[in-house]
């Protein structure tokens, strides 16, 4: 019997994927996204895992093979007959380039900030003028890819993305930038860091994904997240031979308007930058909701920006009404403004957005140590920011732990696979055209 074969578009590879996200484990959620404000998870993520995932979802057995030239074909047959071929097209280097600017990028991001904010600019400030420029770069693109799709906003998807805009945006980042304001840029990056190992925790505690002690790839898992844990708290709690350079590069701005210099609450800031992790965690579960109501990305993303921006406007005035709160110049303050909204948010939108699409949700995470040390390295020469033994201690074990973490992740998802394709086997009968083809290279 013959076996209608179909070479599905994106389109149609974006909708299984959609109809997989409500079923995924947040942790899983968690690192297929980067925290950039407004950013949202793209309902047309395809890689083969996450298409696995939901060829199963959808009533499709499922395997995949590489074909060279950083091409992977997978391959979904379907239970009723139809045999489905969806190609992930893959480059060996252009990925790697992407994530390894996505840090560069991060890393930017958070040394201005941190200035900005010793020198005295007001937090709510930074946050409304960072977002309203990041819709302002995101509108295009929105106008041109999803060119009408602004008509299907209802009441509904607006206060889904109200909510997205307060839990994903205004709340953490208000809570991190004062946290980095009252610790050091290199201390609130590592702890940016554990943002998927919070979400891991919390969707345990949830029952949206089990321990799997008994399985390698869960035991990993579980021993990556209590050793990031232990790094973050030695971090924390010990401070050990203080290695400082006495000459930065960047001088007279460790003080802020009103005299107190930054990092002198290393308690206080170390609770915000948790409750920052936190909101993250619970973040990606409201994502997910927001893509079922309105799956448009871009719009939702700029849209999100908007939200955010009116929201942080509003707590901003309430908070402090006078001028100078509210003034930006020619100087450090517009400069931080302008490269988090452009480099900081757009900029890592579209890079991460294009290397989950063609190497998986696992392979960003990987180089967030990049950032890491990029941020302790530079905040020590520019910003004179002190090296500790126990700061270096704990990164390393906040190094091992992310790693054995990620470890976990991928075996999992390899196992996923591998198990899709096993049912295939035993469920659909070979016919002479079911075999997996790739109609350029061949099979």
């Amino acid at each position: 019997m013959y076996t209608p074969r179909a070479i599905f578009p994106s389109r149609t590879v974006a909708m299984a994927a959609s109809k997989l996200t409500p079923t995924l484990p947040i942790s899983s959620l968690a690192l297929a996204t980067s925290r950039s404000p407004g950013q949202l998870l793209s309902p047309t993520i395809h890689p083969p895992a996450a298409a696995a995932a939901a060829a199963v979802d959808m009533g499709l057995s499922w395997s995949s093979k590489g074909v060279g030239r950083g091409t992977t074909v997978a391959c979904a047959t379907a239970v009723h007959g139809q045999d489905t071929t969806i190609q992930v097209q893959g480059s060996k280097w252009k990925p790697t380039v992407c994530v390894v600017l996505v840090e560069i990028f991060n890393t930017g991001t958070i040394l201005l900030g941190k200035v900005a904010l010793d020198g005295g600019m007001f937090v709510f400030s930074l946050l409304c003028y960072r977002s309203i420029l990041g819709a302002i770069f995101i509108l295009p693109f929105a106008l041109l890819l999803e060119r009408g799709k602004w008509k299907e906003l209802d009441k509904k998807a607006v206060g889904w993305l109200f909510i997205n805009a307060f839990i994903g945006y205004s709340l953490p980042m208000a809570m991190y930038y004062y946290g980095l304001h009252d610790t050091t840029a290199s201390y609130g990056v590592i702890f940016s860091s554990l943002t998927p190992l919070f979400t891991f925790v919390l969707s345990i505690l949830l029952g949206m994904e089990a321990l799997r002690l008994k399985s390698k790839e869960g035991s990993a898992k579980v021993v990556g997240a209590l050793v990031c844990f232990g790094g973050a708290l030695l971090i924390s709690l010990y401070n050990g031979k203080e290695l400082h350079i006495e000459s930065p590069f960047i001088k007279g701005i460790t003080k802020s308007s009103n005299g107190v210099a930054g990092g002198h609450h290393h308690l206080r800031g170390t609770l915000l930058l948790l409750g920052d992790c936190i909101c993250y965690a619970f973040w990606y579960p409201i994502q997910v909701k927001v893509i079922k109501v309105y799956p448009w990305k871009y719009w939702s993303s700029m849209l999100t920006c908007v939200l955010g921006g009116l929201q942080t406007c509003a707590i901003g005035i309430f908070l402090r009404r006078d001028k100078l709160a509210w003034q930006v110049g020619w100087n450090i303050q517009l400069l931080t403004i302008v490269y988090s909204a452009a480099l900081g948010t757009a900029a890592k939108y579209w890079l991460n957005l294009y290397v989950v699409e063609r190497r998986g949700p696992v392979f960003p995470p990987m180089f967030s140590t990049l950032s890491i040390v990029f941020t302790m390295v530079l905040g020590a020469l520019l910003l004179g920011e002190s090296l500790t033994v126990g700061s270096l201690l704990g990164s390393a074990l906040v190094f091992c732990g992310l790693y054995l973490y990620l470890y976990g992740k991928a075996k999992e998802l390899h196992v996923k696979t591998m198990s899709c394709s096993r049912n295939e086997k035993l469920q659909v009968q070979p016919t002479h055209d079911s075999k997996c083809e790739d109609p350029i290279f061949g099979p």
